[in-house]
């Protein structure tokens, strides 16, 4: 594949955002995990994600739409995504949208007792899990204890 296409495509997955939270391209979030002349691999934040058909069209008709009809889709659950795929351009962007993502790097076991995740709106740890289910299955539910402002987290694994 030269770069020319491999640019072309990787612009046009820039483009697909992501169903449930706009603000991010399937890109930003890291669930495109190859990408060739032939394919594009993808693997859901979540397993089970309900976005994960939604998110595969939307990719299909942007691929379809740029002339790459050709290129095949497939979705692998093996390795699971991560929050550490989540781009660092991405991370900004979810902090904007008002999703605080856990910090990069962490590994999910590290995570399990996490004691206050930053709040993206006034960045104090001061925090607290309400629900482990928030707006979508990938995130949890947490409120500021600093500015009192609720927030999705996502989730690690």
């Amino acid at each position: 594949m030269t770069d020319e296409i491999f640019d072309q495509l990787f612009q046009i997955l820039a483009s697909v955002p992501d169903p449930e939270i706009p603000a991010v391209s399937v890109l930003d979030l890291g669930i495109i995990r190859e990408v060739s002349a032939e394919r594009v691999v993808i693997t859901p934040t979540y397993t089970g994600c309900p976005a994960t058909l939604a998110i595969e069209q939307m990719i299909r008709k942007a691929l379809d739409d740029g002339g790459f009809a050709h290129v095949a889709i497939e979705t692998t659950l093996s390795p699971p995504w991560s929050t550490d795929w989540i781009s660092d351009e991405g991370r900004e962007k979810l902090r904007a949208y008002g999703i605080a993502p856990p910090p990069k790097g962490a590994a999910a076991s590290a995570l399990k007792n996490v004691q206050g995740a930053e709040c993206p709106r006034c960045g104090s740890s001061n925090t607290e899990e309400i629900s482990r289910f928030g707006s979508t299955p990938c995130k949890a539910l947490w409120r500021c204890k600093a500015c009192l402002e609720p927030f999705d987290w996502f989730k690690c694994h």
